[in-house]
């Protein structure tokens, strides 16, 4: 999996043991990101719908939740990832942009890149293995890039991770078919389209910081539009241009979180947040203790301690390279809320080791 700010990785346990403890045969992952928690649900064996509005969320939800491994010819997708591997360099948009002009890639992986998703774009495009060979491309490029793991901006000196060859692998897919979706949280749970589920994971953005642009590589890799850009990070105009989620709006998001919270049709919701976020830990349980799910909905709050991304370590550095101010603190606090009848909800609660309710 790429590296991601926001990443359930170290939660992925909890979560894990809570879905298992809820005895869930379906589940709703409403704001994806990178799958890991659509990912693990599946891999417990719950049908598993993963939904978000970015378009290398949609992607990695179409490769790892939608496709049942089982239906996959592994030997033409061995075929296809040696033959797209082999493909000579092409200098092209990501070698211009995301090379020279910004630096996130070595310029030879960038030609390669370029490459590669050219040959997609003409010879794929309607094969099964589309998605999974697309993802494949992204995450082999994640593990030759020069950032701190989101794309605001690139190291000043070159990652050494940066000078190793790019490689495609076979993404991990899992056994099982489930849905992908790509669309807004609030439209579909307000349409009523998504269904019912027995668990809903709700893991909505924490700032203003929209998560299209701190991936704003992947996005453009996934549309292949050659888009105009902006800024030394070379950022799609997009990203500056249209309205930002009403997750990314600190005096809308509460009543839009409060409207999914609410209005999402599933016998349990499990809502993850922090405590660096606009909501504090009375007003996540205020928010989910109005939910109506046939009777009294009983909440109970977990707090787990955590490291915070790793850009928090590094700090913030001027246009010359010195640093900035001071680094505040390096953990930081995950709460996650558990909303649905009591009996279920203190089931699941009791099963997470060292849970810190209340």
């Amino acid at each position: 999996m790429i590296k991601y700010l926001g990443s359930k990785r170290r939660l992925v346990p909890v979560l894990d043991a809570l879905c298992a403890a809820s005895g869930a045969t379906t589940a709703l992952d409403l704001f994806t990101g990178t799958t890991r928690v659509a990912q693990a649900f599946k891999q417990r064996g719950l049908t598993v719908t993963a939904v978000d509005s970015a378009r290398y969320a949609h992607l990695f939800a179409e490769c790892y939740v939608a496709i049942d491994a089982g239906e996959v010819d592994t030997d033409d997708l061995a075929d296809a990832l040696a033959h797209l591997d082999g493909l000579p360099g092409e200098e092209g948009y990501v070698t211009e942009i995301f090379c020279r002009r910004a630096r996130f890639f070595r310029p030879e992986n960038g030609a390669r890149i370029d490459a590669i998703r050219n040959a997609l774009e003409k010879d794929f495009t309607t094969s099964p293995l589309y998605p999974i060979l697309l993802t494949s491309l992204i995450e082999a490029a994640d593990r030759v890039d020069s950032t701190t793991g989101q794309q605001m901006a690139y190291l000043k000196a070159w990652a050494p991770r940066a000078a190793r060859d790019l490689e495609l692998r076979a993404p991990k897919l899992l056994l099982g078919a489930g849905t992908a979706l790509h669309g807004d949280a609030v439209e579909l749970v307000r349409d009523g389209s998504l269904g019912s589920f027995d668990l809903a994971y709700l893991d909505p953005p924490y700032n203003r910081h929209r998560y299209t642009a701190n991936y704003h590589v992947w996005e453009t890799l996934v549309a292949w539009d050659a888009p105009e850009h902006y800024g030394v990070a070379c950022k799609r105009t997009e990203v500056r241009d249209e309205p930002t989620s009403v997750f990314n709006r600190k005096r809308e998001m509460p009543a839009a979180l409060a409207e999914v919270v609410a209005g999402v049709d599933a016998e349990v919701v499990v809502l993850s947040y922090n405590d660096e976020s606009w909501l504090n830990r009375d007003e996540l349980e205020d928010l989910c203790r109005a939910r109506k799910s046939g009777g009294r909905t009983d909440v109970r709050l977990l707090a787990f301690e955590q490291d915070r991304y790793v850009g928090a370590k590094i700090g913030i550095h001027g246009p010359d390279g010195s640093k900035v101010g001071a680094v505040s603190h390096t953990r930081n606090r995950e709460y996650v809320v558990l909303a649905g009848e009591r009996s279920r909800v203190e089931h699941m609660a009791s099963a997470v080791e060292g849970d810190r309710s209340r």
